[in-house]
C-alpha cells in the first residue's frame, strides 16, 4: 500500500504526464497516431492510451481515422483566459495605436515554457502575407520571442539554448550556442529585440518586452517585410516599440 507522502507524489506524475500528452497535441499541425503521441510525449503506449481517453471524456482530445488532435475544450479555456487576462484587455488600445503610428501589424506574446503564445494582434493597413492567429504558439529563440528569452533566469536560459541549438534560421544563418547566449545577451542589454528573414523569410520584426519591475509580462512586436520597415527606419520603430510597450506596462495593475 503506498504512503501518504506517495500518493501525492504518485498524482503529480499522472498530472505531469497528462500534460506531456496535451503538450503534444497543441504542438502538433496534423492528427498524430497513437505510437507518434506516445513517442513525442516519451511515454508508454499503454500509459498514453489511458491518458488520451481521460483527454477525449473531457474535451481536451478528439480521434477520428487519421489520429488524435486537441479537442474543442481547450478553445473554451482559451477563451476564459482571453476574457479575463488584465494583460491583454489593457494592451489592445495601445496595440491599435501602434499599428496605427506605425502601418504594421502590432502583435503581443506571452511566454509558456519555452515558447510564446499569440494573445493580442492588430493588422494594418499593410497586412503581413501570411496570418497569424490567436492562440498561435511559436519559438522562443526566434523574432518576437527574443525579448522574452533575453530575461529568463539563467537556468531557463541555458536549458533554451541547449534545446533549439544548433539551428538555422529561414535567411539560411547558421546559429551555434554561443551565438544565440550572445544574441540575447545583446537584447537584454539594448532592451529590444530587431530580428531579419529569422522565423519568415524577408519579414523583419522589432520587439521589447513589456516589463514591471523585474517581472517580464510579455512582449510586443511590430512585424512587416523589408521594404516596409528599412533599415533607415529602425531607430525610429524601436522607439516606438518600447514606448508602447512601457505604456502597457504601466497600465497593469
Amino acid at each position: 500500500m503506498a504512503t501518504p507522502s506517495a500518493a501525492p507524489a504518485s498524482a503529480m506524475r499522472s498530472l505531469d504526464r497528462a500534460f506531456d500528452v496535451l503538450g503534444v497535441l497543441e504542438d502538433t499541425r496534423q492528427p498524430l497516431r497513437l505510437s507518434e503521441v506516445a513517442r513525442r510525449a516519451d511515454l508508454h503506449v499503454a500509459t498514453t492510451q489511458r491518458i488520451l481517453n481521460v483527454l477525449i471524456d473531457r474535451g481536451y482530445a478528439a480521434k477520428d481515422e487519421t489520429g488524435y488532435v486537441a479537442g474543442p475544450a481547450a478553445v473554451a479555456t482559451a477563451h476564459a483566459f482571453l476574457v479575463n487576462n488584465r494583460l491583454s484587455q489593457v494592451a489592445l488600445p495601445v496595440l491599435q495605436e501602434l499599428a496605427a503610428t506605425v502601418g504594421q501589424a502590432a502583435s503581443l506574446y506571452v511566454r509558456v515554457g519555452l515558447s510564446r503564445v499569440l494573445i493580442a494582434r492588430v493588422q494594418s493597413r499593410n497586412p503581413l502575407r501570411y496570418q497569424l492567429p490567436i492562440g498561435e504558439k511559436l519559438p522562443l529563440h526566434l523574432g518576437a520571442g527574443k525579448a522574452l528569452a533575453a530575461w529568463l533566469p539563467e537556468s531557463e536560459l541555458t536549458a533554451l539554448v541547449d534545446q533549439v541549438t544548433p539551428f538555422t534560421r529561414i535567411s539560411g544563418e547558421h546559429v551555434t550556442a554561443e551565438d544565440l547566449t550572445t544574441d540575447l545577451r545583446r537584447v537584454r542589454q539594448d532592451g529590444y529585440a530587431l530580428s531579419v528573414s529569422e522565423r519568415v523569410l524577408d519579414v523583419t520584426a522589432v520587439s521589447a518586452p513589456v516589463r514591471r519591475g523585474d517581472d517580464v509580462l510579455g512582449a510586443l512586436s511590430i512585424a512587416g517585410t523589408g521594404s516596409e520597415l528599412t533599415e533607415a527606419d529602425h531607430t525610429r520603430l524601436i522607439g516606438e516599440v518600447r514606448r508602447a510597450a512601457d505604456e502597457i506596462a504601466a497600465r497593469c495593475p
